[in-house]
């Protein structure tokens, strides 16, 4: 089980002075197994939430709960990955998937024994002993995700972790992402500006207004699975990307 509810979570930071609301009563609550996208205006809270999630930085009013355990404040109980793969350039791609491992305390000879499978089978056979300038955007991106994945936790938050990437390889790594995600049966939160990304991967997408964001609206993506490109022309889809695209125009800051 890995069900997560955030209840009523908002965030305030000061600035000149004066309180500014980054999130607001933001409510989710995210069955085991599903595969949840945010989408909304740059700096609508997206990657506040995270934070308050991944318990990074304190809710100024709510609770994030994990199989009805109440985690607020509590970071290690979420897997995370940024946009940036935050590879340590020094360490090889095998050395570098086994960080969280080696931080919970696992003996490296027997992380390095759970992760080379792994990394074999999901494309980076051949690489293992190669450093991370060696490797394409793409490849790089499988690598942190690998790593996320070893850390073993039901819940992963991924950051906007192909926005980087050209259009060709996106597709791929989209397509990649759902094997992963069918392969390992996580509960996965995923924050995208794509909105033929976030229908393409998800079963519900949660859409933020701008600032203060909160959430406008939840919408269920009721496309069958397996997906592939010709799920990019299903009808369905067509419509669910007119009817993101409208609540998102809503959102534009006035100039």
């Amino acid at each position: 089980m890995s069900e997560l509810k955030i209840v009523n979570c908002s965030k305030y930071y000061k600035k000149n002075g004066e309180p500014m609301c980054a999130l607001e009563k933001a409510d989710m609550h995210v069955e085991s197994g599903r595969f949840i996208s945010i989408i909304g205006p740059s700096g609508c809270g997206k990657s506040t939430l995270f934070n308050i999630v991944a318990g990074l930085i304190r809710p100024s009013q709510g609770t994030v709960l994990l199989d009805g355990n109440d985690i607020t404040r509590e970071s290690g109980h979420v897997g995370y990955m940024l946009q940036k793969d935050l590879l340590l350039p020094w360490r090889s791609i095998l050395d570098n998937v086994i960080i969280g491992l080696e931080i919970r305390g696992v003996p490296k000879k027997e992380a390095r024994k759970r992760a080379l499978p792994m990394l074999r089978h999901y494309g980076l056979g051949g690489f293992e002993y190669d450093h991370p300038d060696a490797l394409s955007g793409g490849m790089r991106q499988r690598a942190g995700l690998i790593r996320t994945l070893l850390y073993d936790k039901d819940v992963i938050l991924l950051d906007e972790p192909f926005g980087a990437l050209d259009a060709q390889t996106r597709m791929q790594m989209q397509n990649w992402l759902l094997k992963i995600w069918q392969d390992f049966k996580k509960t996965i939160l995923f924050v995208t500006h794509d909105i033929d990304e976030a229908i393409y991967l998800s079963d519900e997408i949660y859409v933020f207004t701008h600032r203060p964001g909160k959430i406008k609206a939840r919408i269920d993506v009721d496309l069958p699975r397996p997906r592939n490109a010709k799920t990019l022309m299903n009808d369905r889809f067509l419509e669910l990307k007119r009817e993101l695209l409208l609540m998102l125009r809503e959102e534009r800051i006035p100039e």
